[in-house]
């Protein structure tokens, strides 16, 4: 159908073309009609705009426009003031309410908010000079026109820093890039003997082997005289998220019964825990298991006192060696046939210690950190002491010790924090040897918060400058040979244990900022970015899959450097906390084969104390699981701060600041997220938070 003629349009183009045609000024050739009658049709609004009139606005109009944009800044502004006080009481409250604000500030905390005080004023100071321009052309006191009072005290500044200041500190980090190279080619060299190792294919070989147990073997068919009188401690202090892990791992090792004795000593003073561990060791007695339950009534001496009290029982003569397991360790059932005959033919043989795997390595942030370091000091450095010096310090935990080789240097002494390094040097220097088992794994935890790590790594890097300042002597009067001397004074404690926390927290945490405001002094970039990332790329080899975790692993341990240094000094010089133990907080994670132990409680009855009566389904851990998720709704987490931490975050924004002003790329990038991870691990954001 077609469509019906527009009758409006035709008189209209009618229209438009008389009148055209009738204007004075019309051309009738061909070409002027033929370009009027050429329509150009535009989809662009700028033709349209042309033909508009300019809007034009009046002052009234214009003046609330303006009131109206300067209430929008005035309320962004007011909502930054507002959420910026906000956090400041939030931080200011939480510091107070803190456990560690209540105690007096610490002589370390005090000089490092000196320094901050230090860093801003002379950024302050430095960001004057910059608008003035002064950083192209100086004030100098040799030139000679008049000077005001601000540039005569900056031109004062600059000889003081370039004459007086500069010099001491280039010293220091030409010491500290001494010391660094030195540990770097420590690292190197081990990592090389590792290496060496896995393509010779080097491994401590055992005398004999024990055969597996046939399911369905009865223990009378063995020959249980081929089989050596074995103790097992499980020491313990309130450890109720843990204490089934351990006992029942080491209840079901594939040992003749006869054979095995197992001692639970716990150390616990909450009750309610102590009934706890008591109601499990009655269980596993039931079951024919030959364990016993020690408490002592005065702990002292932390896990020494109490490991110390253990072998001073009279039966203990009647065992040949001794296997410990923390309370988080769950050792496999044949733990004890891989390691027990490697003593067979080795008279002189003291430890077998086995590698530890973690079950929570996978948990947060903070767990897959410590899986690289623990992965590292375990395939490298007690792996590669093991095989060519046959020493290395004794882990506390997951190992066996000849019980001749404890009495012959000394036993457990309670004169350090860290008493099992301190009977690993004794026996080393009594001539002992030791064998590590890197292919012998016991399953056990990392600390999930912050707060637990910390605590954990101020006790492992206090107790060994504790050790040292006693064993010193000893060290030098004893008969081994030189060689071994040597490796204990400069490599085991001075090298390893005082120099790796003192020259990085000193290089990248002072000298590092503090060039950054005598640029006089200078750090090399390979020794800010390049051989820190070398470093970090050996350590995390051991464990591959944590290759995407490598920067965040190099940041966390410079910052990691501020505890440990301060954890240094105090064991060093006996500071105040040198001597303080805190057991380390577990979670209670369990892996599938804890899983199976745990479903075996349901035929023991539980300790009355606890409220929770037997169901009568199959099991009762229905209501142990209501009753575990009633007690953790009770929990509040929150997250502490960290004062040190904290204040070195703003230590090096600052300098990443003043960095950024004199247009050093490397250093900057650095310093600005060095001191952003520092805040992070300050505001308590890595890891489990603390109920």
């Amino acid at each position: 159908m077609s469509r019906p003629p527009n009758h409006e349009f035709q008189e209209w183009w009618s229209k438009q073309r008389d009148e055209y045609s009738n204007s004075p000024d019309s051309d009738t050739d061909t070409t002027g009609a033929a370009a009027f009658l050429a329509v150009e049709i535009s989809d662009s609004p700028a033709a349209t705009v042309k033909c508009r009139r300019p809007r034009v606005r009046s002052a009234r109009q214009l003046s609330f426009l303006y009131l109206l944009r300067f209430n929008q800044i005035l309320q962004i502004l007011a909502h930054l003031v507002t959420g910026l006080v906000s956090v400041v009481r939030t931080a200011n409250r939480r510091i107070v309410n803190s456990p560690s604000f209540r105690r007096s500030e610490s002589r370390f905390y005090k000089l490092i908010k000196f320094f901050l005080f230090v860093v801003v004023v002379l950024l302050a100071f430095e960001l004057v000079a910059y608008f003035k321009g002064w950083h192209f052309a100086p004030p100098s006191l040799h030139k000679a026109e008049v000077l005001g009072m601000v540039e005569l005290v900056y031109a004062s500044w600059l000889r003081l820093r370039a004459d007086y200041l500069a010099p001491p500190l280039q010293s220091g980090a030409n010491m500290c890039i001494v010391l660094f190279l030195v540990q770097s080619v420590d690292r190197a060299v081990l990592m090389l003997g590792c290496i060496w190792i896995k393509v010779r294919g080097i491994k401590p070989v055992a005398a004999l082997e024990y055969g597996v147990k046939v399911a369905g073997e009865d223990e009378e068919s063995l020959d249980v005289e081929e089989y050596p009188m074995v103790l097992v401690q499980i020491p313990m202090c309130n450890e109720r998220e843990v204490y089934q892990h351990s006992i029942g791992a080491v209840c079901v090792q594939d040992w003749p019964k006869k054979r095995m004795l197992i001692q639970v000593l716990d150390d616990s003073d909450d009750f309610n825990v102590q009934l706890l561990i008591k109601a499990e060791v009655q269980k596993w007695q039931h079951r024919g298991v030959n364990i016993l339950y020690r408490h002592r009534l005065i702990r002292t001496g932390y896990k020494a006192g109490n490991l110390k009290s253990a072998m001073s029982c009279d039966y203990v003569k009647d065992y040949e060696y001794v296997a410990i397991f923390d309370a988080d360790f769950q050792p496999a059932p044949d733990f004890l046939k891989k390691t027990i005959p490697y003593f067979k033919g080795r008279d002189d043989l003291a430890l077998v210690q086995a590698r530890w795997a973690f079950v929570n390595k996978d948990e947060n942030l903070l767990t897959r950190l410590q899986n690289i370091n623990l992965s590292f000091h375990f395939e490298i450095e007690q792996q590669v002491n093991g095989i060519f010096i046959n020493f290395f310090g004794f882990n506390g935990t997951a190992g066996v010790w000849r019980i001749k080789a404890l009495e012959d240097c000394g036993g457990w002494l309670e004169r350090t924090t860290v008493e099992d390094m301190d009977i690993a040097v004794r026996a080393h220097l009594c001539g002992w040897k030791f064998i590590f088992l890197n292919d012998v794994k016991c399953l056990c935890e990392v600390p999930e918060s912050y707060e637990a790590y910390k605590k954990q790594q101020h006790r492992w890097h206090s107790g060994p400058m504790q050790l040292f300042r006693m064993c010193f002597m000893d060290i030098l009067r004893s008969k081994v040979s030189w060689a071994k001397k040597a490796n204990l004074i400069f490599l085991f404690f001075l090298l390893r244990k005082l120099i790796l926390p003192f020259y990085s927290f000193t290089l990248f945490c002072i000298i590092l900022p503090l060039t950054m405001f005598l640029p006089e002094a200078q750090l090399p970039t390979w020794v800010v970015c390049y051989v820190p990332g070398l470093m970090s790329v050996l350590n995390i080899l051991p464990a591959p899959h944590s290759f995407p975790f490598i920067v965040p692993y190099l940041l966390f341990e410079n910052t990691m450097s501020v505890t440990k240094f301060n954890a240094m000094i105090t064991g060093l010089f006996r500071f105040k906390g040198a001597y303080e133990w805190v057991v380390t907080k577990k979670s209670g994670r369990s892996s599938e084969a804890d899983l199976i132990t745990f479903s075996e409680r349901e035929s023991t009855p539980l300790v009355e104390n606890t409220g929770i009566q037997r169901s009568t389904s199959e099991s009762g851990l229905g209501e142990l699981n209501r009753e575990k998720l009633s007690s953790k709704s009770r929990n509040v987490r929150s997250n502490r701060l960290y004062r040190k931490e904290l204040a070195l975050a703003f230590i090096l924004l600052t300098a990443s600041l003043r960095s950024l002003l004199s247009a050093q790329g490397i250093h900057f990038y650095f310093l600005l997220f060095q001191g952003i991870t520092f805040a992070v691990v300050g505001l308590d954001l890595i890891g489990e938070q603390i109920s």
